[in-house]
């Protein structure tokens, strides 16, 4: 186990970041995953094959796409190793796969822009986060928005890879930010990826399995600690809506919140022109969302957060006695 590891890396994050100095001087390693991807996908999805074709060479891809990250993860943290404290320069390293911080900053802009801007400055902030047409977007919607991907997200890119971190070191959690950076660039059901991105898709549902049902439940752990929020309607709100969702994964987290906040998350929504009949997450709260209601989520993000690292903390501390 490496429970330490992942639990130095979400302090280090919370603490630091990653600057935009070194991405601007270095890159991310989303941005080196990006390219090795979008390589793959230039190189091997060709619209000649046969569907059966391109399946296959999906496959080949995302063997590819979580190997190279991993073995280079793994090659950095048997070399830190080697030199004292190295498991601090292996945490640094490792902060790059969480984003504690840029997921709370970037979902506060939405509120602040709200507040400040109005409905136009919130689709902009909002579109920044979310993938749908911001301009079909009213203040709800775009509050909406914003809080749904605060809990997704809190899921894909917090929980799961200081899980992955935890459970198999630097290599586990790079390998699972590949496969969901996969996921977010081929997965999807399109002419050119419904093939060849297949297996991305299906790997990034298998992965993701732990951490959205773990992220639901610091939620419903957070509504204990954050006045205002309701526990009891979290929980009943996962056992009601969770699997009700497209995603096998999404659901859980965001019918959490849903039913910690009383508002209806998910629905109808506008991706690319194209309406996504979803099903409601906390069914019968209402929808009217507002900046309000996007800072009472982020309250309930960073104390459930904060259970989560100190869960981590007190097991990292049971290794080092």
């Amino acid at each position: 186990m490496f429970v330490p590891l992942a639990f130095l890396s979400l302090l280090f994050e919370l603490g630091l970041g990653y600057p935009d100095r070194l991405v601007h001087a270095i890159g991310h390693p989303v941005i080196w995953i990006g390219k090795l991807i979008s390589f793959l996908d230039t190189s091997l999805n060709r619209a000649t094959d046969t569907d059966a074709r391109r399946r296959f060479l999906g496959v080949v891809a995302l063997v590819v796409i979580v190997a190279v990250p991993a073995a280079c993860a793994f090659a950095v943290e048997r070399l830190f190793g080697l030199v004292p404290f190295g498991i601090l320069l292996t945490a640094i390293a490792a902060s790059s796969l969480v984003a504690q911080r840029s997921l709370g900053s970037h979902v506060k802009a939405v509120a602040d822009a709200l507040d400040s801007g109005g409905i136009v400055a919130g689709r902009k902030a909002v579109s920044q986060i979310v993938g749908r047409d911001p301009e079909r977007l009213d203040e709800a919607g775009v509050s909406r928005a914003a809080i749904e991907s605060l809990a997704e997200n809190f899921s894909d890119g917090i929980t799961a890879p200081a899980l992955w971190l935890a459970v198999f070191g630097f290599a586990g959690g790079a390998a699972y930010k590949a496969a969901n950076t996969a996921d977010s660039m081929i997965g999807h059901r399109t002419s050119r990826h419904e093939a060849f991105g297949w297996a991305a898709a299906r790997f990034d549902d298998l992965i993701n399995l732990p951490a959205s049902r773990l992220t639901a439940l610091l939620i419903v752990l957070a509504a204990f600690l954050v006045p205002g929020t309701d526990p009891r309607g979290a929980w009943q709100a996962v056992w009601r809506d969770a699997q009700k969702h497209r995603s096998p994964n999404a659901g859980w987290p965001e019918s959490a919140m849903a039913g910690a906040l009383g508002l209806a998350l998910a629905g109808p929504r506008a991706y690319g022109g194209v309406m996504v009949d979803d099903a409601l997450m906390g069914d019968g709260g209402r929808r009217e969302a507002n900046a309000q209601d996007i800072r009472a989520a982020l309250r309930l993000y960073w104390t459930a957060d904060a259970l989560m690292v100190g869960a981590l903390g007190l097991i990292a501390a049971i290794f080092w006695l």
